[in-house]
């Protein structure tokens, strides 16, 4: 009976073992075939396959518009009363009257917040891949001011040309007037609207995040999968960390309330963290900072000499705009002016085409889930 029960029990083994050693065989197939499709959906790039990639774009783009029209469509009495609200602005915008002067100010302000809003979601969108708008337009744009405000002695600019320009006001202030908070408060609102368009810009990961969570998401998707390495890779980060920022996708993972997070990431990124950047650009900026640094530029030895005298012609040129109303003060073109906007115009076309390649690879996701569904039905 022993016997006979060893001999049962031996074909069973090899049995089980086979299967294990079938499923290994599965799993390591599967794995290379998602690795091959992620290998040729990243060569699907605008400088490898242009063509393809602009076509898949396209038509990405339209299943995406799309995909906004049903959600609008969906949530149409949301859309309604906004068209409602619009109309009745166009026509106080359009009526005269006495309120005129109201809906002119009005007007100013949404615009100059909208702008830097939208600068902030452009900074923070794509999980760090997006455009860099405080090194590009808040940061300088904040130096700028620190400059004219030790400059001219105020911060009270004439407005216009301010904010398009900076002018010096007519009799200047008096000598030690500015202060660092003057200067903080001067740039307040630009600041808090762009760290306010960063945090609306986590949203996007969060939605997407605990949709996923809710929806109960396949631990064989290969979503999934690079979803949990992100979030080993979050574990593992030192927090806080700012270039390794997934807490949209952390807190969606885990069903984190949307007012918690929402409020929590606007506090920290409008008030908390735009006050420090602020404050690290003004004492940077400060007139003697600056004056120390050019000097020092000039102390290096051999290429000094040459590396300061255009830092300091364009200080000049600076000095000298601030002090010429109607932008009459001759503008003298240097290569430090040439190299800023050369950099920011690569800037924008890598983010341009960064968007683009994305949506392509998009679409080739879309069409290799296809196929391996239509595979799988055979």
């Amino acid at each position: 009976m022993a016997a006979n029960g060893a001999s049962c029990e031996q074909p069973q083994k090899r049995a089980a073992a086979k299967d294990k050693h079938n499923g290994k065989s599965a799993d390591s197939s599967v794995k290379e075939r998602r690795q091959k499709d992620k290998e040729d959906r990243l060569s699907l790039v605008v400088w490898r396959r242009p063509v393809t990639t602009l076509h898949y774009f396209l038509l990405e783009t339209l299943i995406k518009l799309k995909e906004w029209t049903l959600k609008l469509w969906q949530r149409r009495g949301i859309v309604f009363s906004v068209l409602v609200l619009c109309c009745l602005f166009s026509i106080a915008y359009s009526t005269e009257g006495a309120h005129q002067q109201y809906v002119a100010y009005l007007e100013k302000r949404f615009l100059w917040c909208a702008y830097w809003v939208g600068l902030g979601i452009l900074s923070s969108v794509g999980l760090g891949t997006g455009l860099h708008t405080f090194l590009l337009y808040l940061g300088p744009h904040i130096a700028s001011v620190t400059l004219a405000a030790y400059e001219c002695g105020s911060t009270d600019f004439p407005e216009p040309p301010y904010p398009d320009q900076i002018v010096c006001p007519q009799g200047g202030g008096l000598e030690g007037s500015v202060s660092l908070f003057s200067i903080m408060s001067k740039v307040r609102l630009e600041a808090c609207m762009w760290g306010a368009g960063t945090a609306i810009g986590e949203l996007p990961p969060y939605f997407m995040a605990r949709a996923a969570r809710q929806s109960g998401a396949d631990p064989d998707d290969e979503d999934y999968e690079e979803f949990e390495e992100m979030l080993e890779q979050a574990e593992g980060a030192q927090i806080p960390n700012p270039l390794f920022d997934l807490a949209g996708i952390t807190c969606g993972h885990f069903l984190v309330p949307f007012w918690t997070f929402f409020g929590a990431t606007l506090i920290g990124k409008a008030i908390i963290k735009m006050h420090i950047q602020k404050l690290f650009v003004i004492i940077t900026f400060s007139k003697h900072i600056v004056e120390q640094m050019v000097s020092l530029i000039g102390a290096v030895p051999r290429v000094g000499p040459s590396l300061q005298k255009p830092f300091s012609q364009y200080l000049e040129a600076q000095r000298n705009k601030l002090h010429h109303a109607g932008g009459s003060a001759p503008a003298d073109e240097n290569w430090l002016s040439w190299v800023f906007e050369k950099v920011v115009l690569v800037m924008v076309c890598y983010f341009v085409t960064s968007i683009v390649n994305s949506m392509a690879q998009s679409y080739a996701k879309r069409l290799q889930q296809q196929r391996h569904s239509e595979e799988k039905t055979k």
